[in-house]
């Protein structure tokens, strides 16, 4: 029910992912008077569905107080969630409010143990391929230890899509000098060079320009500056597609040099597709949930769907699980034997 298009575009979406991976199973959550008629369209999603009737729907313009007072139990992306916490499904995705999203996905399926707050990891294009970017709204501000959670749960990510033993992670500051950026980043950084993280590499501090370089396999930054970067990048790709549009356009000379080279703009406005990226996902969650951008069409929710796939296949929550376990035993190894050394 959510996103800008509702269930036209999200049920359109979701037979696009059926078409490429048959083996899934998709549990629909919805207004059946909005749903249903469209759901008429896919005879072949409708086989592989089972849709449950809600009363309620979150709203986009919707405080998430509001609509967790409102929605709890009874509304379609309330009920999406539970049953991932149920285990009836492996990925809850939704296309709808964002915060009502967060706040719901928190209070059912609660964080992972020794994970304060949350994060929402984006795959961002590269010139080298792919990478990480988290956390891209979640968490508003981000102290040391919040952003060495941050790095462990993008390094199980990056290892999960990717096939990385040891992906590298870097910080997102104002500069790669150790001496630059505010207390928590610094901080941070002195804590991972220090403190071997299991299965990554710390790289250090990376810059803005280091997002589409491709740098590292992981960036880390807080959600405030990581929206921020998100957003400008969607706005940036949007920009030179619409550059070259009118410079195709202009003249005939032009036109005639587009259709020359089509193959190779094809393979470009492929490339700066957002909509093959679409796709956040929820980390530190005792539950993996996935927030498509509202605004995706058809191609947008299926990209969102097929990286719930890949989550669901690949074990990514055991993996976050099992590196947290392994990070903290060591924090208290290490602080048992400094107190040992001190005893008189």
């Amino acid at each position: 029910m959510g996103g800008d298009h509702g269930p036209e575009v999200v049920v359109a979406g979701a037979a696009l992912a059926l078409e490429r991976r048959p083996d899934t199973r998709f549990i629909l959550y919805g207004e059946q008077a909005a749903v249903e008629p469209v759901l008429e369209r896919f005879p072949q999603l409708r086989a592989a569905s089972t849709f449950h009737h809600c009363d309620f729907s979150v709203r986009m313009d919707d405080k998430p107080s509001q609509a967790l007072r409102q929605g709890r139990y009874k509304s379609s992306m309330w009920r999406t969630i539970d049953a991932v916490k149920t285990g009836e499904a492996d990925v809850a995705v939704s296309a709808g409010n964002t915060g009502a999203l967060m706040a719901m996905a928190k209070f059912c399926l609660r964080t992972m143990a020794n994970i304060e707050r949350p994060a929402i990891a984006a795959i961002w294009p590269t010139l080298k391929g792919e990478s990480i970017v988290l956390d891209v709204g979640a968490t508003i501000g981000a102290d040391a230890q919040q952003l060495i959670d941050f790095s462990m749960m993008g390094g199980a990510m990056a290892r999960t899509l990717f096939g990385l033993e040891r992906p590298t992670v870097g910080l997102l500051n104002i500069g790669v000098e150790e001496v630059k950026g505010q207390d928590e980043i610094r901080e941070a950084g002195r804590l991972l060079k220090e403190t071997p993280l299991p299965g990554i590499d710390y790289h250090g501090f990376v810059e803005g320009d280091d997002l589409g370089q491709g740098t590292v396999d992981v960036v880390v930054t807080e959600g405030f500056t990581g929206n921020i970067a998100l957003k400008t990048a969607e706005g940036t790709a949007r920009q030179i597609a619409a550059y070259l549009r009118a410079a195709m356009s202009r003249t005939w000379l032009a036109r005639a040099g587009y259709v020359l080279a089509k193959s190779a703009f094809d393979r470009l406005r492929d490339k700066m597709d957002p909509r093959k990226v679409n796709g956040g996902v929820f980390l530190g969650l005792n539950g993996i949930v996935i927030k498509s951008h509202g605004g995706a069409d058809a191609e947008g929710i299926a990209a969102a769907l097929d990286l719930a796939h890949t989550m669901a296949r690949t074990g990514l929550r055991e993996k976050i699980e099992a590196d947290l376990a392994s990070y903290h035993r060591r924090i208290s190894e290490e602080a048992a034997s400094v107190s040992e050394s001190i005893v008189p």
